[in-house]
């Protein structure tokens, strides 16, 4: 990849940008995305929309969003180099843009990854300060803030499904923050998104996992 210049070029490593939506938010959107995957990925397709389609080379959002996919912190010197460094790891990946996208939050980026066979699309929102929502995670609309320990579970839309695994985290002293539940249809697949206070004991996810309804489960701690 060619390098760009941005405004790292002229204040130097630190993370500091023209704006933290521009920079700090989006390493954390990426931080985000590649626990949703599991792992860092091999190939990054990333869509910037709206204002971001037109400031991100300029504003270095380019840069942070590498960063971030290398899980970068917010205040690492190496967000200056991202993309040698992206190199050295082997991350293919591929810029897009669109600019006038008007149901989306001005500062949208959407993430394709893929690593081995595992492949995801991630669809986050930087809303200034640092602070992030997650939108949507595989078409599933998911509004999480990465702020708490965060919990994804994919799973058959039975009756009784909600109350059940509320349920379970209360046997393992987790309080509930906020949740978001949405599916594609009545007995269709549903996505349980769940924010709590305090992180997961293991092997309460893997109880979860083991449930013949529930088809996949994941779990995004807080992303500093």
């Amino acid at each position: 990849m060619a390098e760009r210049s941005s405004v790292f070029d002229m204040i130097g490593p630190v993370m500091i940008g023209p704006s933290s939506s521009h920079t700090a938010g989006v390493v954390r959107i990426a931080r985000a995305a590649i626990r949703v995957l599991g792992e860092k990925p091999e190939y990054a397709e990333i869509t910037f929309y709206n204002s971001f389609a037109r400031t991100y080379e300029g504003h270095g959002s380019d840069r942070a969003i590498i960063a971030g996919l290398m899980d970068f912190k917010t205040d690492d010197k190496r967000i200056k180099n991202a993309f040698d460094h992206a190199e050295t790891a082997g991350l293919e990946y591929h810029f897009k843009s669109v600019g006038n996208a008007s149901t989306m939050h001005p500062n949208t980026i959407k993430l394709l990854l893929r690593a081995g066979e595992q492949e995801v699309e991630v669809v986050g929102e930087s809303r200034g300060g640092g602070v992030i929502t997650i939108v949507q995670v595989n078409g599933f609309s998911a509004n999480f803030s990465a702020n708490l320990h965060t919990l994804i579970i994919l799973a058959d839309d039975v009756p009784g499904s909600i109350a059940f695994i509320s349920s379970v985290l209360s046997h393992d002293h987790c309080n509930i923050a906020n949740m978001t539940v949405s599916r594609r249809g009545k007995s269709d697949l549903a996505c349980q998104v769940i924010e709590m206070d305090s992180p997961l004991r293991e092997l309460t996810t893997q109880y979860l996992a083991s449930l013949d309804w529930v088809k996949e489960v994941l779990y995004v701690p807080i992303i500093d």
